[in-house]
């Protein structure tokens, strides 16, 4: 069936639908990724976004139960150049079409991706809608689409009810902002025993289970949106130690008293050159995030820069030195992408473990 992309710049594009028919409004964003397209469908990140996949085929290794982040597509949309009919994977148990489908996902397939991307870094990220009604009008729709806002994804996306994963080592509390589960499995390879609490949790209920540490994770939106996570946050500064992933990074700087701002098209993908400073190496990191902390506001007698972007120099990590506390934008556990950076759960692991002798 015939199906239109149109932003809020008016621009249109005409292309072929899959997964369901329909209509959606969404904040269209591209990943440059050249594979993990069901990793990026099940990223909570993405809650709210129509995403672009700029490699031109996707779809042909089909759908497997394995590589799924969370229990559903969290996307509101899907726009890539060519969807693979016919996959070819010993793990496929369905195409990305049916998969879709089956999920209720609005696709399009047939449009310059690479054309709508460079729209994308020269205007930056905007709205817009996928359409397959054939007598679509873009202007009875704009109002509609310039009104799109992300509201409140935090809440759409988090656990609702405690998750418990036993373990024979180090109990960590983890802060489901819109977690991958990479981020779970990463910890239980560590022989962790893991709790993982809503985004509305009281800071009592997780002191009451004494944990070794705590995790605060991945997540959608605009961090200062979070203004009660933000406060639960501080309440637990300096309590236990800290490792905060993507949403988590931001989140803990804005609790002390750091800033954030919207990047012009965000950093979405698995071949993002992020350096360690303290190693001076450089990594190739998996990200998914549209707003970064702003240096200038960070209180430098605490808060030291421990990892930056190779691309625009923004800031990927930040160590305190109060306290056992540190934090990066990228996502160490991958999925999609590589592994590079995971040693920073083990570094996490060391981090509780000293805490532990000292206390």
């Amino acid at each position: 069936m015939k199906a239109i992309l149109a932003l809020e710049d008016g621009t249109i594009f005409h292309g072929n639908s899959f997964g369901v028919n329909g209509e959606i409004i969404g904040e269209i964003v591209f990943n440059t990724g050249m594979t993990g397209y069901q990793e990026v469908l099940t990223d909570a990140s993405y809650c709210g976004q129509i995403v672009t996949m700029t490699y031109p085929l996707i779809g042909n290794y089909g759908v497997n139960f394995e590589d799924i982040e969370s229990a559903k597509p969290q996307v509101r949309g899907f726009i890539v150049r060519e969807l693979c009919k016919t996959p070819s994977n010993w793990r496929s148990i369905e195409t990305l079409n049916e998969y879709l489908k089956r999920n209720n996902i609005i696709g399009i397939e047939g449009i310059d991706t690479r054309a709508l991307t460079r729209i994308l870094r020269n205007k930056g990220t905007m709205k817009g809608i996928i359409s397959t009604n054939p007598n679509f009008n873009l202007n009875s729709k704009m109002d509609e689409i310039k009104a799109y806002e992300i509201k409140n994804p935090v809440e759409q996306v988090t656990t609702k009810e405690v998750l418990h994963y036993p373990g024979d080592g180090l109990k960590v509390a983890v802060i489901d902002y819109g977690i991958k589960q990479n981020i779970v499995r990463s910890l239980l390879k560590r022989g962790c025993e893991v709790h993982v609490f809503p985004a509305w949790v009281k800071v009592d209920e997780i002191l009451a289970i004494n944990p070794d540490g705590i995790m605060l994770t991945n997540g959608p939106g605009d961090p200062k949106d979070c203004k009660v996570q933000i406060e639960t946050i501080k309440a637990l500064l300096g309590k236990k130690p800290i490792f905060g992933i993507c949403l988590g990074h931001q989140l803990t700087a804005l609790a002390n008293n750091a800033d954030t701002e919207k990047l012009k098209y965000g950093h979405r993908g698995c071949n993002h050159p992020v350096k360690d400073l303290k190693k001076d190496k450089t990594y190739i990191t998996s990200q998914n995030h549209g707003y970064t902390i702003i240096e200038d506001t960070l209180d430098k007698s605490r808060m030291e820069i421990s990892h930056v972007n190779m691309n625009d120099g923004t800031i990927e990590g930040v160590k305190y030195k109060d306290m056992p506390v540190f934090t990066v934008q990228f996502h160490p556990e991958a999925a999609p992408g590589p592994t590079d950076t995971a040693y920073l759960f083990d570094e996490f692991i060391e981090m509780m473990k000293n805490n532990k002798a000292c206390s």
